[in-house]
C-alpha cells in the first residue's frame, strides 16, 4: 500500500516537471507563442521586441532586437541638393562657396541651401529667376529656359524644384514655334548599362508626361534615353553624379 502511494506521488511529481519543461518561464521561450502575452517574439530562446523589421510598426526598424525609429536617410543622395546625411538625419552641408554645394544648391551663410526662387527679388545682384532657379544674367524674353532637369539617385520621379522648372518651361514651349523638343534622359555611371538605359528612358518619359499635363502637345515631345553614356561631368563624386542624373532639352 505504501509502495503504491509512493509510485503515484512520484508519477505526479514527474508530470509536474514535464509540464514545466513544456512551458518556459518568461523571458525564456521556445516559440513566439510563449512571448505573445508580452507582444514580443522568440529570438534564440529569449522573448525580444523584434526579430525583423516586420515585427515593428510603420516608421520603425528592428535593431539589436529592439524597434527604433527608421533613419531619415542612409546617404547624401536621399537628402536632396545641398544637404548631407548625418547620423541618419538630413542636414545642411557646410560650405565656403557655391561650388561646395553641387547642382541645384548654393552657399548661404556658410550652409548649402536649395537654389529656388519665385521672383528676381529672391536672387542675388546680377541674377534673375529663371525656371524657379537663380541664374546669372538676364533671361531673354523670347527664349525658354532649357536648363536640364535633375533627379535624385535611382529615381525617375520629379521633385519640387524640377516641377517648378517645368511649370515655367511649359508655357514658353507652347508660345514658341518648336516643331519638336527632344527630351534626353541620362544617369550617373553607377549600375549596369542596361539598368541605366531603362532608368534614363523613364526619366525622359516622366518629364514628357508632366509637360503634356500642363498643355504641351505630346506630338511635339520626343523621349530618348542614353543611360550613362553621355556624362555632363567626368568625375567620381557626389557633385558629378548629381549633375549627370538629368534630362536635357534639344529643341528644333
Amino acid at each position: 500500500m505504501h509502495r503504491k502511494t509512493w509510485l503515484v506521488g512520484f508519477a505526479a511529481l514527474g508530470a509536474l516537471f514535464l509540464l514545466d519543461g513544456c512551458s518556459p518561464t518568461y523571458p525564456k521561450c521556445d516559440s513566439d507563442e510563449n512571448c505573445k502575452e508580452h507582444n514580443e517574439v522568440c529570438v534564440q530562446g529569449q522573448c525580444r521586441e523584434c526579430a525583423t523589421d516586420a515585427n515593428c510598426k510603420a516608421g520603425f526598424a528592428c535593431k539589436q532586437n529592439a524597434c527604433v525609429p527608421k533613419p531619415e536617410c542612409t546617404d547624401d543622395a536621399a537628402c536632396g541638393p545641398g544637404r548631407t546625411c548625418d547620423n541618419g538625419k538630413c542636414a545642411a552641408k557646410a560650405c565656403a562657396g557655391d561650388p561646395d554645394c553641387g547642382p541645384g544648391a548654393r552657399c548661404v551663410n556658410k550652409l548649402c541651401a536649395a537654389n529656388t526662387c519665385s521672383s528676381n527679388d529672391d536672387c542675388r545682384t546680377g541674377e534673375t529667376c529663371q525656371g524657379g532657379m537663380c541664374l546669372k544674367g538676364t533671361a531673354p524674353a523670347s527664349s525658354c529656359d532649357w536648363t536640364p532637369v535633375h533627379f535624385g539617385f535611382n529615381l525617375s520621379n520629379l521633385d519640387a524644384p524640377a516641377r517648378t522648372q517645368l511649370d515655367a518651361l511649359a508655357p514658353c514651349i507652347k508660345k514658341g514655334s518648336f516643331p519638336k523638343v527632344v527630351l534626353e534622359g541620362n544617369t550617373d555611371d553607377r549600375g549596369t548599362e542596361e539598368y541605366n538605359l531603362q532608368l534614363s528612358i523613364r526619366r525622359s518619359v516622366s518629364v514628357k508626361k508632366y509637360l503634356v499635363d500642363l498643355g504641351v502637345s505630346a506630338g511635339s515631345l520626343q523621349t530618348v534615353g542614353y543611360g550613362k553614356l553621355r556624362p555632363a561631368v567626368q568625375a567620381e563624386n557626389e557633385a558629378a553624379w548629381a549633375a549627370n542624373r538629368r534630362v536635357e532639352f534639344v529643341y528644333q
